[in-house]
């Protein structure tokens, strides 16, 4: 496949507004998965056993915030990028990950179901690898903004399925 290096032509409104909305899409899908784990961080959460490298609270909120903007910008550089086939696929491939996100939030801290959340974040690291090669192959440092992201679901991959082994 080819690699693409130049970027449509668009005006400087519809350059910053894309930029926006990816920013607002991915924003949003955070403040919806902030007040579903808040639902269950005081109570619930605080109640299970954790393994020691588990991080504190404090730390998830400043290192989401983090990734979803950098997944924003991913997004949007691709979305700049010459319409093409795989560029529609990283885009959808992008959308599917933001909704597996948002959806283990929704397993883990709103049902409260480590095991399901387990086997979804699985498939939630899956789309992220598969969106972070998409997103290289349309352009490398799309595809290299997702790699702290990737790497933090991979981490959450064993925090979740150490919290499951000690519940």
């Amino acid at each position: 496949m080819q690699r693409y290096a130049a970027t449509i032509r668009l005006t400087r409104r519809q350059d910053v507004f894309g930029l926006v909305a990816f920013l607002f899409a991915c924003l949003i899908v955070s403040g919806i998965g902030g007040l579903v784990t808040a639902t269950s961080v005081g109570g619930w959460y605080a109640t299970l056993d954790k393994p020691a490298f588990n991080p504190p609270n404090w730390v998830f909120a400043p290192v989401w915030t983090l990734l979803y903007v950098l997944m924003a910008i991913a997004a949007w550089r691709v979305w700049r990028s010459p319409e093409a086939i795989i560029r529609r696929w990283a885009l959808g491939v992008f959308g599917l990950q933001l909704a597996l996100n948002l959806l283990w939030s929704v397993l883990f801290f709103g049902l409260q179901q480590i095991g399901l959340a387990l086997v979804e974040i699985m498939l939630l690291t899956s789309a992220v690898a598969f969106c972070a090669l998409l997103f290289w192959r349309v352009e490398r440092l799309a595809g290299w903004l997702l790699a702290p992201y990737l790497l933090w679901v991979t981490f959450a991959n064993v925090l979740n399925l150490s919290l499951w082994l000690l519940n």
